[in-house]
């Protein structure tokens, strides 16, 4: 199911949730495996990624900037890789995006990419989906100790 899907027929990128990491495991349960998938005429390439809660919620925070024409960073730690959106890039004159790998490959690739009005409102409707597909259903009631939502 795709979380992410920017594309203008040249360029995409999208990230694609497979599902979650370990099903009925308290503590991993809400985490998911994912992965980043970057096309276009230049370059091609796929990076796994584990998502959790909170990179869904960062990411409708995200979209929210993004609403407002800022920047965004999503994922900024040294263990996944850094998704870099600007709603308008100066130079390129459309929205860009940058994935890079510095926890692992140390690869970086710029997207520049024409996209339709209405985007943001797309990529709100994927948070949706899978939001409801595969809803939040473990609560960490104190640090380290996990319970099933009631």
């Amino acid at each position: 199911m795709e979380l992410i899907s920017l594309s203008d027929g040249d360029n995409s990128f999208r990230v694609r949730v497979l599902g979650r990491r370990a099903p009925g495991v308290l503590h991993l349960h809400d985490r998911f495996d994912a992965e980043a998938i970057v096309t276009s005429g230049f370059v091609s390439g796929r990076l796994a990624m584990s998502l959790s809660p909170a990179d869904l919620e960062g990411w409708s925070r995200a979209l929210d900037l993004l609403a407002a024409g800022q920047d965004v960073r999503w994922r900024d730690d040294d263990h996944s890789p850094e998704i870099t959106i600007q709603p308008y890039h100066e130079e390129q004159g459309t929205v860009a995006v940058r994935v890079e790998d510095l926890g692992g490959s140390c690869v970086s690739v710029f997207l520049p990419m024409s996209l339709e009005e209405g985007w943001i409102d797309e990529q709100r409707k994927l948070l949706g989906q899978v939001v409801q597909e595969w809803p939040s259903e473990v609560l960490e009631s104190s640090p380290g100790a996990y319970e099933w939502r009631r």
